[in-house]
Protein backbone atom coordinates (compact mmCIF):
# COMPACT_ATOMS: atom_id res chain seq x y z
CA UNK A 1 0.00 0.00 0.00
CA UNK A 2 0.95 3.63 -0.47
CA UNK A 3 0.15 5.40 2.78
CA UNK A 4 0.32 9.08 3.66
CA UNK A 5 0.76 9.63 7.39
CA UNK A 6 -0.02 13.19 8.50
CA UNK A 7 1.30 14.17 11.93
CA UNK A 8 0.77 17.40 13.87
CA UNK A 9 3.39 20.12 13.31
CA UNK A 10 3.53 21.05 16.99
CA UNK A 11 6.08 18.39 18.00
CA UNK A 12 8.83 16.49 16.25
CA UNK A 13 8.32 12.85 15.21
CA UNK A 14 9.41 11.07 17.36
CA UNK A 15 9.22 13.55 20.25
CA UNK A 16 12.39 14.13 22.28
CA UNK A 17 10.31 14.01 25.48
CA UNK A 18 6.57 14.68 25.89
CA UNK A 19 4.38 13.93 22.87
CA UNK A 20 2.15 10.87 22.87
CA UNK A 21 0.62 11.39 19.42
CA UNK A 22 3.98 11.88 17.75
CA UNK A 23 5.41 8.80 19.47
CA UNK A 24 2.57 6.71 18.04
CA UNK A 25 3.01 8.19 14.55
CA UNK A 26 6.72 7.37 14.64
CA UNK A 27 6.19 3.78 15.77
CA UNK A 28 3.46 3.20 13.18
CA UNK A 29 5.27 4.86 10.27
CA UNK A 30 8.53 3.02 10.80
CA UNK A 31 6.63 -0.22 11.36
CA UNK A 32 4.82 0.14 8.04
CA UNK A 33 8.08 0.79 6.22
CA UNK A 34 9.62 -2.33 7.76
CA UNK A 35 6.61 -4.31 6.47
CA UNK A 36 7.38 -3.15 2.92
CA UNK A 37 4.72 -0.47 2.52
CA UNK A 38 5.44 2.76 0.64
CA UNK A 39 5.00 5.50 3.24
CA UNK A 40 5.35 9.28 3.22
CA UNK A 41 5.29 11.17 6.50
CA UNK A 42 4.07 14.76 6.60
CA UNK A 43 5.56 16.25 9.78
CA UNK A 44 7.94 18.93 11.05
CA UNK A 45 11.23 19.12 9.19
CA UNK A 46 13.30 18.02 12.19
CA UNK A 47 11.46 14.67 12.36
CA UNK A 48 13.37 11.40 12.08
CA UNK A 49 11.74 8.54 10.17
CA UNK A 50 12.37 5.53 7.94
CA UNK A 51 9.68 6.88 5.59
CA UNK A 52 10.06 9.70 3.10
CA UNK A 53 9.72 12.93 5.09
CA UNK A 54 7.95 15.97 3.63
CA UNK A 55 7.44 19.19 5.55
CA UNK A 56 6.36 22.81 5.18
CA UNK A 57 8.42 23.99 8.16
CA UNK A 58 11.96 23.02 9.23
CA UNK A 59 11.29 22.44 12.94
CA UNK A 60 8.49 21.66 15.36
CA UNK A 61 6.30 24.66 16.16
CA UNK A 62 6.81 24.07 19.88
CA UNK A 63 10.53 24.86 19.52
CA UNK A 64 10.20 27.62 16.91
CA UNK A 65 10.77 31.23 17.95
CA UNK A 66 8.76 34.24 16.91
CA UNK A 67 5.53 32.42 16.06
CA UNK A 68 2.44 34.10 17.47
CA UNK A 69 -0.16 31.91 15.74
CA UNK A 70 0.29 28.33 14.58
CA UNK A 71 -2.74 28.44 12.26
CA UNK A 72 -0.98 29.66 9.06
CA UNK A 73 1.62 26.89 9.37
CA UNK A 74 -1.00 24.25 10.09
CA UNK A 75 -3.08 25.34 7.10
CA UNK A 76 -0.05 25.11 4.81
CA UNK A 77 0.67 21.68 6.29
CA UNK A 78 -2.88 20.54 5.50
CA UNK A 79 -2.80 22.06 2.01
CA UNK A 80 0.38 20.17 1.10
CA UNK A 81 -1.07 16.92 2.46
CA UNK A 82 -4.18 17.38 0.31
CA UNK A 83 -2.03 18.04 -2.73
CA UNK A 84 -0.12 14.81 -2.06
CA UNK A 85 -3.22 12.72 -1.34
CA UNK A 86 -4.15 11.57 -4.89
CA UNK A 87 -0.84 9.67 -5.10
CA UNK A 88 -1.79 7.41 -2.18
CA UNK A 89 -4.18 4.57 -1.41
CA UNK A 90 -5.09 6.00 1.98
CA UNK A 91 -4.47 9.12 4.08
CA UNK A 92 -4.00 8.53 7.79
CA UNK A 93 -4.83 11.72 9.67
CA UNK A 94 -3.32 12.27 13.12
CA UNK A 95 -3.91 16.05 13.15
CA UNK A 96 -7.59 15.99 14.08
CA UNK A 97 -10.23 18.34 12.78
CA UNK A 98 -7.90 20.61 10.79
CA UNK A 99 -7.46 17.98 8.07
CA UNK A 100 -10.89 16.40 8.54
CA UNK A 101 -12.52 19.66 7.46
CA UNK A 102 -11.06 19.22 3.96
CA UNK A 103 -11.52 15.46 3.59
CA UNK A 104 -14.16 15.79 0.85
CA UNK A 105 -11.76 17.71 -1.36
CA UNK A 106 -9.89 14.54 -2.38
CA UNK A 107 -11.16 11.23 -3.70
CA UNK A 108 -8.90 9.21 -1.42
CA UNK A 109 -10.14 7.46 1.74
CA UNK A 110 -9.10 9.10 4.99
CA UNK A 111 -8.68 7.42 8.36
CA UNK A 112 -8.68 9.79 11.33
CA UNK A 113 -7.27 8.49 14.60
CA UNK A 114 -8.85 10.28 17.56
CA UNK A 115 -5.82 10.96 19.73
CA UNK A 116 -7.81 13.33 21.94
CA UNK A 117 -11.34 13.82 23.15
CA UNK A 118 -13.86 16.01 21.38
CA UNK A 119 -14.73 19.57 22.32
CA UNK A 120 -18.10 21.17 21.69
CA UNK A 121 -16.67 23.22 18.86
CA UNK A 122 -14.96 20.26 17.18
CA UNK A 123 -18.34 18.54 16.85
CA UNK A 124 -19.13 21.03 14.08
CA UNK A 125 -16.48 19.32 11.92
CA UNK A 126 -17.40 15.79 13.00
CA UNK A 127 -21.03 16.31 11.97
CA UNK A 128 -19.81 16.99 8.41
CA UNK A 129 -17.00 14.42 8.22
CA UNK A 130 -17.72 11.51 5.85
CA UNK A 131 -14.47 9.65 6.25
CA UNK A 132 -13.40 6.80 8.50
CA UNK A 133 -12.14 6.98 12.08
CA UNK A 134 -10.81 4.80 14.86
CA UNK A 135 -10.56 5.41 18.57
CA UNK A 136 -7.59 4.48 20.77
CA UNK A 137 -9.69 2.83 23.47
CA UNK A 138 -13.12 1.38 24.03
CA UNK A 139 -13.70 4.04 26.65
CA UNK A 140 -13.09 6.80 24.11
CA UNK A 141 -15.43 5.14 21.60
CA UNK A 142 -18.35 5.79 23.95
CA UNK A 143 -17.77 9.53 23.66
CA UNK A 144 -17.16 9.69 19.91
CA UNK A 145 -20.30 8.27 18.38
CA UNK A 146 -23.58 9.26 16.81
CA UNK A 147 -22.23 11.35 13.95
CA UNK A 148 -24.34 10.89 10.81
CA UNK A 149 -21.64 10.20 8.23
CA UNK A 150 -18.37 9.36 10.02
CA UNK A 151 -17.62 5.65 9.79
CA UNK A 152 -16.13 3.80 12.75
CA UNK A 153 -13.58 1.09 11.92
CA UNK A 154 -12.84 -0.03 15.46
CA UNK A 155 -10.48 0.44 18.39
CA UNK A 156 -6.72 0.38 17.95
CA UNK A 157 -4.86 0.67 21.23
CA UNK A 158 -1.70 2.75 21.33
CA UNK A 159 1.60 0.95 21.67
CA UNK A 160 5.27 1.37 22.55
CA UNK A 161 8.53 -0.15 21.35
CA UNK A 162 8.91 -2.55 24.27
CA UNK A 163 12.49 -3.46 23.33
CA UNK A 164 13.65 0.05 24.19
CA UNK A 165 12.35 -0.09 27.77
CA UNK A 166 14.73 -1.62 30.36
CA UNK A 167 13.27 -4.30 32.63
CA UNK A 168 14.15 -4.22 36.35
CA UNK A 169 12.73 -6.59 38.91
CA UNK A 170 14.51 -4.93 41.85
CA UNK A 171 12.99 -1.57 42.68
CA UNK A 172 14.00 1.48 44.65
CA UNK A 173 11.92 3.05 47.40
CA UNK A 174 10.29 5.90 45.50
CA UNK A 175 6.94 6.43 43.85
CA UNK A 176 6.72 8.08 40.43
CA UNK A 177 4.20 10.45 38.91
CA UNK A 178 5.24 10.94 35.29
CA UNK A 179 2.76 13.08 33.37
CA UNK A 180 2.00 16.62 32.36
CA UNK A 181 1.63 18.56 35.62
CA UNK A 182 -2.03 19.53 35.58
CA UNK A 183 -5.22 19.19 37.65
CA UNK A 184 -6.69 16.48 35.39
CA UNK A 185 -3.54 14.36 35.76
CA UNK A 186 -3.94 14.58 39.53
CA UNK A 187 -0.40 15.58 40.46
CA UNK A 188 -1.65 16.98 43.78
CA UNK A 189 -3.28 13.63 44.56
CA UNK A 190 -0.01 11.76 43.97
CA UNK A 191 1.63 14.14 46.47
CA UNK A 192 -1.09 13.42 49.04
CA UNK A 193 -0.65 9.66 48.62
CA UNK A 194 3.13 9.88 49.06
CA UNK A 195 2.83 12.08 52.15
CA UNK A 196 0.32 9.74 53.78
CA UNK A 197 2.66 6.80 53.18
CA UNK A 198 5.82 8.68 54.12
CA UNK A 199 7.41 7.60 50.82
CA UNK A 200 9.51 9.66 48.41
CA UNK A 201 7.76 10.84 45.24
CA UNK A 202 9.39 11.98 42.02
CA UNK A 203 7.25 14.21 39.83
CA UNK A 204 8.41 14.23 36.21
CA UNK A 205 6.52 16.24 33.63
CA UNK A 206 6.22 19.50 31.77
CA UNK A 207 4.18 22.45 32.96
CA UNK A 208 2.15 24.02 30.16
CA UNK A 209 1.37 27.72 30.27
CA UNK A 210 -2.27 27.03 31.13
CA UNK A 211 -1.16 25.01 34.16
CA UNK A 212 1.39 27.44 35.63
CA UNK A 213 -1.03 28.74 38.29
CA UNK A 214 -1.93 25.17 39.30
CA UNK A 215 1.76 24.28 39.58
CA UNK A 216 2.55 27.36 41.67
CA UNK A 217 -0.37 26.95 44.07
CA UNK A 218 -0.99 23.20 44.36
CA UNK A 219 2.34 21.55 43.55
CA UNK A 220 5.35 23.82 44.02
CA UNK A 221 4.70 24.58 47.72
CA UNK A 222 4.78 20.82 48.39
CA UNK A 223 8.18 20.28 46.77
CA UNK A 224 10.86 20.00 49.44
CA UNK A 225 13.65 18.34 47.45
CA UNK A 226 13.69 15.37 49.82
CA UNK A 227 10.36 13.53 50.01
CA UNK A 228 8.65 15.39 47.19
CA UNK A 229 11.03 16.04 44.28
CA UNK A 230 10.34 17.77 41.00
CA UNK A 231 12.39 16.38 38.13
CA UNK A 232 10.87 18.48 35.36
CA UNK A 233 10.22 17.20 31.86
CA UNK A 234 12.06 13.91 31.37
CA UNK A 235 13.54 13.02 27.98
CA UNK A 236 13.33 9.51 26.58
CA UNK A 237 16.44 8.24 28.37
CA UNK A 238 15.59 9.81 31.72
CA UNK A 239 12.01 8.61 31.80
CA UNK A 240 13.11 5.02 31.17
CA UNK A 241 15.49 5.22 34.10
CA UNK A 242 12.79 6.70 36.31
CA UNK A 243 10.26 4.03 35.33
CA UNK A 244 12.69 1.17 35.87
CA UNK A 245 13.61 2.19 39.40
CA UNK A 246 10.17 3.16 40.72
CA UNK A 247 8.30 1.06 43.25
CA UNK A 248 5.08 2.02 41.43
CA UNK A 249 3.72 4.55 38.97
CA UNK A 250 0.85 6.61 40.37
CA UNK A 251 -1.77 7.62 37.79
CA UNK A 252 -4.48 9.49 39.71
CA UNK A 253 -6.28 10.80 36.63
CA UNK A 254 -9.47 12.74 37.30
CA UNK A 255 -10.76 12.82 33.72
CA UNK A 256 -11.71 10.31 31.05
CA UNK A 257 -8.23 10.01 29.54
CA UNK A 258 -8.51 8.27 26.14
CA UNK A 259 -5.35 6.20 26.65
CA UNK A 260 -2.27 7.12 28.71
CA UNK A 261 1.03 5.82 27.32
CA UNK A 262 2.76 6.15 30.68
CA UNK A 263 0.96 3.03 31.90
CA UNK A 264 2.34 0.52 29.35
CA UNK A 265 5.69 2.33 29.45
CA UNK A 266 6.00 1.77 33.20
CA UNK A 267 4.78 -1.84 33.03
CA UNK A 268 7.30 -2.61 30.27
CA UNK A 269 9.97 -1.73 32.82
CA UNK A 270 8.39 -4.15 35.32
CA UNK A 271 6.84 -1.33 37.32
CA UNK A 272 3.25 -1.77 38.58
CA UNK A 273 0.70 0.95 37.84
CA UNK A 274 -1.76 2.18 40.44
CA UNK A 275 -4.45 4.15 38.65
CA UNK A 276 -7.88 5.55 39.20
CA UNK A 277 -10.27 3.37 37.20
CA UNK A 278 -11.20 6.07 34.72
CA UNK A 279 -10.86 6.49 30.97
CA UNK A 280 -8.83 3.72 29.37
CA UNK A 281 -7.04 2.65 32.54
CA UNK A 282 -9.19 -0.52 32.97
CA UNK A 283 -8.24 -1.53 29.40
CA UNK A 284 -4.51 -1.18 30.12
CA UNK A 285 -3.98 -2.29 33.72
CA UNK A 286 -4.99 -5.78 34.82
CA UNK A 287 -6.18 -5.26 38.38
CA UNK A 288 -4.21 -7.40 40.80
CA UNK A 289 -1.80 -8.64 38.11
CA UNK A 290 -0.02 -5.62 36.59
CA UNK A 291 -1.07 -3.09 39.19
CA UNK A 292 -4.24 -1.92 40.91
CA UNK A 293 -7.33 -0.03 39.76
CA UNK A 294 -8.79 2.10 42.54
CA UNK A 295 -11.63 4.54 43.09
CA UNK A 296 -10.44 6.78 45.93
CA UNK A 297 -7.31 8.27 47.46
CA UNK A 298 -7.68 5.91 50.43
CA UNK A 299 -7.71 2.93 48.06
CA UNK A 300 -4.65 4.25 46.24
CA UNK A 301 -2.76 4.54 49.54
CA UNK A 302 -3.75 0.98 50.45
CA UNK A 303 -2.78 -0.32 47.00
CA UNK A 304 0.75 1.02 47.38
CA UNK A 305 1.08 -1.00 50.58
CA UNK A 306 0.36 -4.17 48.56
CA UNK A 307 2.40 -3.37 45.47
CA UNK A 308 4.98 -6.06 46.25
CA UNK A 309 2.31 -8.64 45.39
CA UNK A 310 2.66 -7.67 41.72
CA UNK A 311 5.13 -9.71 39.66
CA UNK A 312 7.29 -7.34 37.56
CA UNK A 313 7.69 -10.01 34.87
CA UNK A 314 3.92 -10.27 34.46
CA UNK A 315 3.83 -6.50 33.88
CA UNK A 316 6.36 -6.82 31.07
CA UNK A 317 4.64 -9.84 29.51
CA UNK A 318 1.28 -8.08 29.49
CA UNK A 319 2.68 -5.14 27.52
CA UNK A 320 4.50 -7.43 25.08
CA UNK A 321 1.25 -9.28 24.40
CA UNK A 322 -1.07 -6.30 24.02
CA UNK A 323 0.78 -3.00 23.61
CA UNK A 324 3.94 -3.68 21.63
CA UNK A 325 4.54 -1.86 18.35
CA UNK A 326 3.96 -4.81 15.98
CA UNK A 327 0.55 -5.46 17.57
CA UNK A 328 -0.54 -1.91 16.76
CA UNK A 329 0.93 -1.99 13.24
CA UNK A 330 -1.00 -5.22 12.52
CA UNK A 331 -4.21 -3.57 13.70
CA UNK A 332 -3.75 -0.50 11.52
CA UNK A 333 -2.89 -2.54 8.44
CA UNK A 334 -6.10 -4.52 9.00
CA UNK A 335 -8.03 -1.25 9.35
CA UNK A 336 -6.55 0.10 6.10
CA UNK A 337 -7.50 -3.09 4.29
CA UNK A 338 -11.09 -2.96 5.59
CA UNK A 339 -11.41 0.66 4.49
CA UNK A 340 -10.07 -0.06 0.99
CA UNK A 341 -12.40 -3.05 0.63
CA UNK A 342 -15.35 -0.87 1.66
CA UNK A 343 -14.42 1.86 -0.80
CA UNK A 344 -13.98 -0.61 -3.66
CA UNK A 345 -17.37 -2.17 -2.92
CA UNK A 346 -19.08 1.24 -2.92
CA UNK A 347 -17.63 2.50 -6.17
CA UNK A 348 -19.88 1.90 -9.16
CA UNK A 349 -18.74 -0.70 -11.66
CA UNK A 350 -17.48 0.75 -14.95
CA UNK A 351 -20.21 1.06 -17.55
CA UNK A 352 -20.30 -1.75 -20.15
CA UNK A 353 -19.52 -0.55 -23.64
CA UNK A 354 -20.43 -2.65 -26.60
CA UNK A 355 -17.80 -2.67 -29.34
CA UNK A 356 -18.95 -2.04 -32.90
Amino acid sequence: MRVLEVAPLWERVPPPAYGGTEAIVSLLTDGLVRRGHDVVLRASGDSITLAELRSVYPRSLRTAEGIESTVPYELAHVADALRDAPDFDIVHNHTGEMLMAFADMVDVPMLTTTHGNLTEDSRFIWERYRGFYNTISRSQARYIAGFPNARFVGVVHNAIDVRTYPFRADKEEYLLCLARVSPEKGTHIAIEVARRLGMPLIIAGKVDRVDVDYFRTAVEPQIDGRQIRFFGEADNAAKRELYAGARALLTPIVWEEPFGLVMPEAMACGTPVIAFARGAAPEIVVDGQTGFLVQTVDEMVEAVRHVDQIDPRRCREHVEEHFDGPVMVDAYIAAYERILETVRAERPAPAFRRSD
